[in-house]
C-alpha cells in the first residue's frame, strides 16, 4: 500500500480530501479528515462492486472514486449488537447476494464426474486415515487422552464417512445426466466481522469472491462457527429467500458432515482440542441434519 502513496495522494487531492489521520488496516488505509472518513483499498474490487449494482445487490460500500491502482470508498460506522443478530444478518445478506447473482451455466458430462471422483477419493482418504489411527491406538497398552478420545468416538466418525459415501451415490444419481449448474457470485470470506451495521446493513471484504455453487459460502460460515451459532435458524433464513436445489442440499451435507484428518504434530493439549472439536462437530452436524430432516417431512405433511 505504501507503494502506492503517489496514486493515493493523487485520488484524495482530486476530491479536495484534506487527510488529518492516516490509519494502516490489514490491506486497507482508512482516512480521517475535515469532509469525513473514507477508505482506500487497492484497485481489485472495483469490478465486483459495479456487478453487484447491476444485479441490484446494494448492501454494499459506496465507491465515491477509483483511479487503475486505488479504490476510494465511504467509511461505514459500525454499531455494536449482538452476535447471534450479526450472524443472522449476514447470512440474509449472502441469501440476497445468491438469489440476485444466479444464473444456469452450460457443463459437460465430466464436470460433475469429477466432483463426484474428487469428494469419492476425499471419503475414500479420510476412511483409510481412520482406519490406521484407531488400529495403531488399539495396539497399544496406554493410550493417550487425545487417542482415549479417538478410540471412544470411532464408531460415530466411521458412521459419519458411510452416511456421506451413501448421500454422495445419491448426489451423483441426480447430476450425472446434468448439463448444467446453478451458480452464484461466492463472497467467499463469510464472517460476522464482515457485516456492518447502521440505518442500514452492509457485506464488506470482497476481495476473495468468485463463481461457484451457492453451498460453498454456507460451508465456509458453518466450519467457522459451528460451535457458536444455532445453524438451524439460519440455514431456514437461508433457504427462505434463497431455496437450494436437491443436488446441492446433499453435497452441503456430505461436505459439512465428512470428518477432517488431525494432525498429530501438536502437544497432546492441543491434540486433545482438537479431537474435541472434530468429535462436537460429528454430533452437532448430526443433530443439525437430523432437525433439518424432521423440517422437511413435516413441510410435507
Amino acid at each position: 500500500m505504501m507503494n502506492q502513496f503517489k496514486n493515493i495522494k493523487q485520488i484524495l487531492n482530486k476530491n479536495n480530501i484534506n487527510v488529518t489521520k492516516y490509519t494502516f488496516k490489514g490491506k486497507s488505509v482508512i482516512i480521517d479528515s475535515s469532509l469525513g472518513n473514507y477508505v482506500i483499498k487497492e484497485n481489485k474490487d472495483n469490478n465486483i462492486y459495479n456487478y453487484l449494482l447491476s444485479r441490484n445487490f446494494k448492501y454494499i460500500p459506496r465507491i465515491i472514486d477509483s483511479n487503475k491502482d486505488t479504490l476510494l470508498i465511504e467509511y461505514l460506522n459500525d454499531i455494536k449488537y449482538d452476535d447471534n443478530q450479526r450472524a443472522f444478518d449476514l447470512i440474509h445478506l449472502t441469501a440476497l447476494l445468491h438469489s440476485k447473482t444466479s444464473y444456469y451455466k452450460e457443463i459437460n458430462y465430466d464436470e460433475n464426474k469429477k466432483i463426484y471422483e474428487i469428494i469419492k477419493n476425499k471419503i475414500n482418504y479420510i476412511n483409510n486415515y481412520y482406519l490406521d489411527l484407531i488400529n495403531n491406538i488399539e495396539s497399544k497398552i496406554y493410550v493417550s487422552p487425545y487417542e482415549y478420545l479417538i478410540e471412544r468416538n470411532i464408531s460415530k466418525i466411521f458412521s459419519c464417512i458411510y452416511y456421506c459415501n451413501n448421500e454422495l451415490e445419491k448426489y451423483y444419481e441426480i447430476v450425472k445426466d446434468k448439463k448444467r449448474k446453478r451458480v452464484v457470485t461466492l463472497h467467499n470470506n463469510l464472517k460476522i466481522d464482515n457485516i456492518i451495521k447502521n440505518e442500514n446493513t452492509y457485506l464488506i471484504s470482497w476481495d476473495n469472491n468468485k463463481v461457484d455453487l451457492p453451498i460453498y459460502d454456507l460451508i465456509d460460515f458453518y466450519n467457522k462457527y459451528f460451535l457458536s451459532f444455532d445453524f438451524s435458524i439460519l440455514f431456514s433464513e437461508y433457504e427462505r429467500i434463497f431455496p437450494l436445489l436437491e443436488e446441492e442440499k446433499i453435497l452441503l451435507k456430505i461436505l459439512i458432515s465428512l470428518p477432517d484428518k488431525i494432525d498429530n504434530n501438536f502437544k497432546e493439549f492441543e491434540m486433545v482440542k482438537k479431537a474435541r472439536k472434530l468429535i462436537d462437530k460429528i454430533y452437532i452436524t448430526e443433530n443439525l441434519l437430523t432437525s433439518k430432516e424432521k423440517e422437511s417431512t413435516n413441510a410435507q405433511k
